[in-house]
């Protein structure tokens, strides 16, 4: 069969079976299913899939992953760039070229951060999410792709469980500045954190160091606009664009 046959008999375009077979895009689990209706294979191709995103993460991501796939409660603040799990796919790609990775790697990680929002804010029972942006993020980035992520994060910030606030710039410093954070709030009260910087992510769950982080978040949801006034905000900055 072509690439387009295959890609028609399960509902994909051709171009994304011929990403499969070499290796460029590893198919998500309902594509995986039913290439494996399709074939006959049992669940071969979703167990292969399944093994293909897990390898596809750095050893260091996989430990937070699963944490954020386990949450009840999820608070995240980034002052420079939109949160993982709420950007779409061109904003992920245009922050992983500018950070001049080859094109494989970027490939391979959009790849990745596309799973985790599937397994997070996008599954059935999502957790509660809190997003709290820096006002720089309203305006960094390639105009065009920018625009569509600033649409997106009106329309995510409408769901029930998201909330999407902003730190106006006039504030100046504060304890958010020193680097991105997430916290973690898992079933039975347990806590994680992870800090993002420029080589790698760390997980974090020594007390002091989450208590740290607890003060941190306190000190940047004080200073941030209410949900109502952050959208305000967010959709001068789409105005912008037009």
């Amino acid at each position: 069969m072509t690439q387009d046959q295959t890609g028609a008999a399960v509902k994909v375009s051709g171009s994304l079976i011929a990403a499969i077979e070499c290796g460029r895009v590893v198919p998500q689990p309902d594509t995986a299913e039913r290439l494996d209706a399709f074939f006959g294979t049992g669940d071969e191709i979703q167990r292969a899939a399944d093994a293909a995103r897990e390898d596809a993460q750095a050893p260091w991501l996989r430990p937070w992953t699963e944490n954020e796939r386990r949450a009840l409660l999820l608070r995240a603040f980034q002052p420079n760039v939109v949160p993982g799990l709420l950007q779409t796919e061109a904003y992920t790609r245009a922050v992983l070229r500018g950070a001049r990775l080859p094109e494989e790697a970027v490939e391979r990680t959009t790849q990745v951060r596309k799973d985790r929002q599937a397994a997070t804010v996008d599954r059935p029972e999502p957790p509660m999410l809190t997003a709290v942006l820096g006002e720089n993020v309203l305006h960094c980035g390639p105009p065009n792709v920018l625009k569509g992520q600033l649409e997106h994060l009106i329309v995510v910030g409408h769901r029930d469980r998201v909330q999407v606030l902003v730190v106006p710039s006039a504030v100046g410093f504060h304890p958010g500045l020193a680097v991105p954070f997430v916290l973690a709030t898992l079933p039975g009260g347990a806590r994680a954190g992870y800090l993002d910087d420029q080589l790698r992510g760390r997980v974090v769950t020594d007390p002091a160091d989450l208590s740290g982080l607890e003060l941190a978040w306190e000190i940047v949801t004080g200073l941030a606009l209410p949900v109502d006034q952050s959208r305000d905000l967010i959709v001068k900055a789409v105005e912008e664009h037009d």
